[in-house]
């Protein structure tokens, strides 16, 4: 799994075209829980082998636009730090604060696909 960077909303618009699975992350460099939630984060998508999910990041402070635009797209209340999971253009699975966990997320998806 690779981050990749969400800088404008092209990038959100080719997310909700997919028709496979793809993460969105949504960080504040800001807030201590979204720090604490990026490093654990962080720590297991390295642990993590052998998974080709799409995992974005999007900074809510420099990208406020592209945030808010993700959280219209999706139907979601904004929150962060918080991630999406995206399916067919719709968010199946989201959460935010001290219960992002990547292996929750990868359980979910096992268990939809």
């Amino acid at each position: 799994m690779n981050w990749i960077t969400i800088n404008g909303e092209e990038a959100i618009q080719e997310i909700s075209k997919s028709k496979d699975y793809s993460i969105i992350y949504k960080h504040s460099p800001r807030c201590m829980t979204s720090l604490m939630a990026y490093r654990q984060l962080k720590s297991e998508v390295s642990a993590t082998q052998g998974v080709d999910i799409p995992l974005y990041i999007v900074d809510v402070i420099s990208n406020r636009k592209e945030s808010q635009f993700i959280a219209n797209q999706f139907d979601v209340a904004h929150e962060s730090p918080q991630v999406l999971v995206i399916k067919n253009g719709t968010c199946v699975y989201d959460t935010s604060h001290e219960r992002i966990s990547l292996q929750a997320m990868l359980d979910y998806i096992s268990l939809g696909a």
